[in-house]
């Protein structure tokens, strides 16, 4: 089974799911800003990404500017509750399979997981 964290709106979003589509992989779409994860989701994710959550944020949305993010020190905590408080912040697409994950940017990391 694989997980997508998708976003319908965004083009490599899009891309990466027709990927894991013609794989022929059973899928599982999560659309995260209707549906984000909780604070425990999201920590798995990262371990399985192998990154910190600053690293996980879209630094280029207005949500993060108007926190101003850049200018604070937070705890891998505090910096997992802001993403779950503000999905928008979440870069995407996240596509998980087991003990893996991968960010689909560019679209063919999810190759990995294929």
């Amino acid at each position: 089974m694989i997980k997508i964290y998708h976003n319908p709106r965004c083009s490599k979003s899009r891309q990466a799911l027709a990927l894991i589509e013609e794989s022929g992989n059973q899928l599982q779409i999560v659309e995260y800003l209707k549906s984000p994860p909780t604070a425990e989701e999201l920590d798995s994710i990262l371990k399985k990404l192998n990154r910190e959550p600053q690293e996980l944020m879209r630094k280029g949305e207005k949500i993060y500017r108007e926190l101003n993010l850049a200018e604070q020190e937070m705890s891998r905590e505090e910096a997992i509750a802001v993403m779950v408080e503000h999905p928008k912040l979440i870069e995407r697409p996240i596509v998980v399979k087991g003990r893996k994950a991968v960010l689909g940017r560019p679209p063919e990391n999810v190759n990995e997981l294929l």
